[in-house]
């Protein structure tokens, strides 16, 4: 899930191109819509881990009286600023999730010997800037960036998720984008992923490690959405594809739990359907 940030923004696909498209159409993304819809994904059990499971996605995306809900992964972000209809736009909200990692399908035995983690609920604002056209009529780059405070008790500590997206169509029916996106982790949150105490270390065997602030990991993910009547605008069920790939960075790659018992390298595959109306 951890380098599922973007590739669960799947169906904004079809409301980018489409809201993109308004001037020329009508579509069902003028005004309020919701658009529902879930993805089986292929992904690490834990971040740093090399054990891979399949783990449902769900995902949301719509817009109510002007506040656009959008997904993220294990959770949502509201943005309160309603886009122009052309010019830059401008994006500011929350941002909540829920966080998994090493709370439950732990694999290797080892690292199940250090315990179960408690889960995580993170919120905190989210905002960025979106500038349409630049290689065409229809493409755009969004800036954005999370930054959220575990209120649950369990790392309690703070993260900041900055990413890039390039969107685009390829046709009426097809779009396509591009996300990198990164993650940056305070002492509280590293301490309680990525250290090994004498305790842990005497329990699991594995050496004991310190880990303290700085960026977990950055990576990237292409997602192509298709719609199955070929026709974006009109909302309806779409199929949608992810690939993604990611790097552990500073302590998160040098703790035990990544270098000795899991790998750096993180890949993810997901498929899915959704539908908008």
């Amino acid at each position: 899930m951890r380098i599922a940030t973007i590739a669960v923004g799947a169906l904004a696909l079809a409301s980018s191109a489409a809201a993109q498209d308004a001037a020329i159409e009508p579509t069902v993304f003028d005004g309020d819509y919701l658009s529902v819809g879930a993805l089986a994904a292929y992904g690490p059990t834990y971040a740093g881990s090399d054990d891979y499971t399949v783990y449902p996605v769900p995902l949301v995306q719509g817009s109510f009286h002007g506040v656009a809900i959008d997904p993220r992964s294990g959770g949502l972000a509201l943005d309160f600023i309603p886009d122009p209809a052309d010019g830059l736009g401008f994006n500011l909200g929350v941002a909540g999730r829920v966080r998994l990692d090493r709370a439950h399908r732990i694999k290797d035995p080892v690292v199940r010997s250090l315990g179960k983690l408690d889960t995580a609920v993170e919120l905190g604002p989210t905002a960025g800037v979106t500038i349409p056209h630049l290689l065409n009529a229809y493409d755009s780059l969004t800036l954005g960036t999370d930054v959220l405070w575990d209120v649950a008790g369990a790392h309690k500590g703070m993260v900041v998720d900055p990413a890039v997206t390039y969107f685009t169509p390829l046709s009426r029916g097809i779009a396509a984008s591009l996300s990198l996106s990164a993650e940056y982790a305070d002492s509280k949150f590293a301490d309680y992923y990525y250290t090994i105490t004498p305790a842990g270390s005497l329990a699991s065997g594995l050496p004991v490690f310190d880990a303290g602030s700085g960026f977990t990991r950055a990576g990237a993910n292409v997602l192509l959405g298709f719609d199955l009547d070929g026709n974006l605008a009109n909302g309806g069920l779409a199929v949608v594809a992810v690939g993604g790939y990611s790097r552990m960075l500073g302590d998160a790659r040098r703790s035990p739990v990544t270098s000795v018992r899991g790998s750096a390298n993180q890949w993810l595959a997901a498929l899915g359907i959704g539908f908008t109306f």
